[in-house]
């Protein structure tokens, strides 16, 4: 008679990989894709940026490896489980970049750590993303016009929007992804007291240049802002925006270091 085997220990799971490993590094930078995306939109950036720098993109759930899991609505419930799941990553300087629902990521994560007195970033990079609530509330829409939306905003390919069976498997994410865009943005009190980089696409009709400069008052630092080339999804051409953010990241703007431990596994 065969006997019933135990099963193998479920392996918990991740929430950062690192593109590639890179042990030596001086500093991390965590990277928060935007609605839709995931860890590989981040797949060719350490080309672009030297030995020094360790791309860590944070897998979040309802997504590539993480498909199985909902994802989250709502930054409030995502932040602390960032901060408590990624603190082992924390031990030494670090930085955050995020792209639209990213940015606003990036921003609350920071402000998150900062007001708990815990290890924070040296410096925020927000891009394709503006502090405000836009012309339109995405999430709400019924599917053909979110749909409609997402083709207008140039945001997924045509083998995507052209596959019935695909859009039945994506939307519930992407329309999950928008609701936490378009309902965590920052108090207009909030202060981060940390350097803060904006970056805007200057045919970007919803967070151009304009728009993206109300990030200055979020700054309690020192703030930049930069224009680039393109539409709202000017980071697939990376090399103009991580030519910048090397250069941020070599200058020294001090990431802070803390004492916790480096995590076992990757």
């Amino acid at each position: 008679m065969p006997q019933n085997r135990p099963s193998a220990p479920r392996r918990a799971p991740r929430w950062v990989v690192s593109r590639p490993p890179r042990p030596a590094a001086d500093i991390r930078l965590f990277c928060f894709p935007y609605a839709g995306g995931g860890s590989s939109v981040f797949r060719s950036w350490a080309g672009h940026l030297d030995e020094r720098v360790e791309v860590c993109p944070v897998l979040l759930p309802g997504r590539e490896e993480r498909f199985s899991e909902p994802p989250h609505t709502r930054v409030t419930d995502l932040v602390p489980l960032l901060a408590d799941r990624l603190a082992g990553w924390f031990d030494k300087p670090f930085a955050f970049f995020g792209h639209s629902m990213g940015g606003e990521i990036a921003f609350a994560l920071a402000e998150y750590l900062c007001a708990r007195g815990e290890a924070r970033p040296g410096h925020v990079f927000v891009s394709g993303c503006v502090p405000v609530a836009g012309p339109v509330q995405r999430h709400a829409l019924p599917d053909p016009e979110l749909l409609a939306e997402i083709r207008e905003m140039n945001g997924a390919p045509a083998e995507f929007l052209n596959n019935p069976e695909l859009i039945e498997l994506m939307l519930p994410t992407l329309r999950a992804d928008f609701t936490l865009a378009e309902t965590g943005l920052p108090d207009p009190a909030a202060v981060l007291p940390v350097p803060l980089t904006a970056f805007a696409g200057t045919d970007d009709p919803e967070a151009g240049p304009q728009q993206v400069k109300a990030w200055s008052r979020h700054a309690g630092g020192a703030f930049e802002m930069y224009e680039l080339a393109g539409d709202h999804f000017f980071l697939h051409d990376a090399g103009p925006l991580l030519d910048i953010v090397g250069r941020v990241l070599s200058s020294g703007s001090g990431p802070h270091r803390s004492g916790r431990s480096a995590p076992d596994s990757r």
